[in-house]
C-alpha cells in the first residue's frame, strides 16, 4: 500500500487542521493505521492509532481530547482532526499502516509510511 498525507499548513494557536492520508495500491480496510509526528531534532513520536476494525483507538496523552482519528474505508482514507492546536504540536506528521489487527503505538509496529505533511502552529 502507498500512503499520501496532506492537509498540513500554518495555523494560529487554538486553531484546527484536518490531515488526510489517502491510500493507493491497497485497501486500508486490511490495515491498522496510525499517525506519528517528528519535530526537528527530535525522535518520531506516536500521536494516535486505530485498529483494523476501528474497535480500538489509542491517543498520546499530549493530544487526548484535542485530536480525533477516523477512517473511511470506502474512500480509502484516514483522517486526523486536530483541534485546539498548540505551538508544541508543530512537526511533520506522518501516516502509517500496519498489517496487523491491533493499533500499535511504536514506529516499528508499522510497515508502510506516507511522506509527511508539515504542521506549523504559531503562538
Amino acid at each position: 500500500v502507498q500512503l499520501q498525507a496532506s492537509g498540513g499548513g500554518l495555523v494560529q494557536a487554538g486553531g484546527s487542521l484536518r490531515l488526510s492520508c489517502a491510500a493507493s495500491r491497497g485497501s486500508i480496510s486490511s490495515y491498522a493505521l496510525g499517525w506519528f509526528r517528528q519535530a526537528p531534532g527530535k525522535a518520531r513520536e506516536f500521536v494516535v492509532s486505530i485498529s483494523m476494525y476501528s474497535g480500538t483507538i489509542h491517543y498520546a496523552d499530549s493530544v487526548k481530547g484535542r485530536f480525533t482519528i477516523s477512517r473511511d474505508n470506502a474512500k480509502n482514507t484516514v483522517y486526523l482532526l486536530a483541534n485546539s492546536l498548540k505551538p508544541e504540536d508543530t512537526a511533520t506528521y506522518y501516516c502509517a499502516a500496519a498489517r496487523t489487527l491491533g493499533a500499535g503505538t511504536e514506529p516499528l509496529d508499522y510497515n508502510y509510511w506516507g511522506q509527511g505533511t508539515q504542521v506549523t502552529v504559531s503562538s
